[in-house]
């Protein structure tokens, strides 16, 4: 008679590997499904109605949903081994092993449940019951469910288990087949995320040709004929490129009056705008200035940013990074934007040395 081998090392790096990718599994899912919430229902307390669209809105997002198609198929793929490795004879250590896993991916289960439960009934006390939150805690419930209920039916050991085995694992991939195509719906087609990041782009473009525009008639005290005029070699201003320049792609200047002009681009999509919760930073555009009585070896902006400054130290106008709001608002096409310079708001800078 041979002896059974008291620990299988493939057995225990296929268990490892299982176990490892069922939490990575589920960590990406309900973070996924969070996010996806967050975005679909933002709590208006927490929110400001921004225009526009930045980068790093859905970095999160796709973070988790690439995490979660990727690291969800290879947990599938290990569990059918695994339950195949775990049907036939196994050693001692071999049956241990396999206990442990069940036996924590029960447990786990199981405190993601209270967990949830005493967080519904604290916000329910709180008077804070949103329909975002209910779907969150929802979700958590239902996916702790059905992981800890697939491993306590293989802990149970019942006779028809295997066809309730097969039942929660279709619940569990119906589940992140659903959560997949919702967070597509949410943040749109991999095509629609690039069309908006380019739009993005004329929007940040446009901004930095205004601010070249105010910052020449504050030098000049007049307009330029063209775009052509703001290009200046000593201090590396050059106009933005198109994202669509080898296309036929321009940005257009028009002078209207002796301070008021206009600037044209064209755009992929509409500018998106909505409710949206705050994070390291809040929307809106903080004006132009220039500011007298500044040094030229400081350069401070809002959230760390720094701004360019003069050689006479004077805070040249620039639009910060990461905001936008309603002055840029556009639809699909081309769209023209109408700007009229304020000399209280933006002075000559000869005026606002000799105050």
């Amino acid at each position: 008679m041979v002896n059974k081998p008291k620990l299988n090392i493939g057995y225990f790096f296929l268990s490892l590997g299982t176990l490892g990718t069922l939490i990575a599994s589920v960590t990406s899912f309900l973070n996924l499904a969070f996010e996806v919430l967050n975005k679909k229902y933002p709590d208006i307390l927490n929110a400001t109605y921004q225009y526009g669209y930045n980068n790093y809105e859905f970095q999160n997002l796709r973070s988790y949903l690439a995490t979660l198609i990727i690291i969800f198929p290879i947990f599938i793929v290990l569990a059918y081994f695994w339950r195949k490795k775990s049907k036939t004879e196994k050693g001692e250590m071999d049956n241990i092993i396999e206990k442990w896993i069940i036996y924590l991916v029960i447990f786990l289960s199981s405190l993601v449940i209270v967990v949830d439960l005493i967080a519904l009934v604290r916000i329910f006390i709180a008077g804070e019951i949103t329909e975002r939150f209910i779907l969150k805690a929802s979700t958590a419930f239902f996916t702790a469910l059905v992981v800890g209920g697939y491993y306590i039916i293989l802990i149970l050991g019942q006779k028809k288990r295997k066809l309730l085995l097969w039942i929660l694992a279709l619940v569990g991939i119906a589940m992140f087949v659903k959560v997949i195509i919702f967070s597509f719906i949410v943040m749109g087609s991999p095509f629609k995320q690039r069309e908006l990041q380019l739009d993005e782009r004329r929007v940040q473009d446009l901004r930095s040709i205004q601010g070249y525009i105010v910052n020449y008639w504050q030098q000049k005290e007049k307009l330029p004929s063209s775009l052509d005029d703001l290009k200046d070699p000593l201090s590396g201003v050059s106009l933005p490129v198109p994202p669509g320049f080898e296309k036929g792609e321009i940005y257009e200047y028009a002078k209207l009056e002796k301070m008021k002009f206009q600037l044209c681009g064209t755009f992929s999509l509409p500018m998106p705008k909505g409710w949206q919760e705050y994070q390291n930073y809040k929307g809106g555009i903080t004006p132009m200035m220039g500011i007298a009585e500044t040094r030229p070896d400081v350069s401070v902006g809002q959230g760390g940013m720094s701004a360019p400054i003069s050689s006479d130290g004077l805070y040249y106008p620039y639009p910060w990074w990461g905001s936008t709001n309603e002055s840029w608002d556009h639809q699909a096409g081309r769209t023209c934007f109408d700007r009229t310079i304020d000399p209280e708001r933006y002075p000559p800078y000869k005026m606002m040395k000799s105050q």
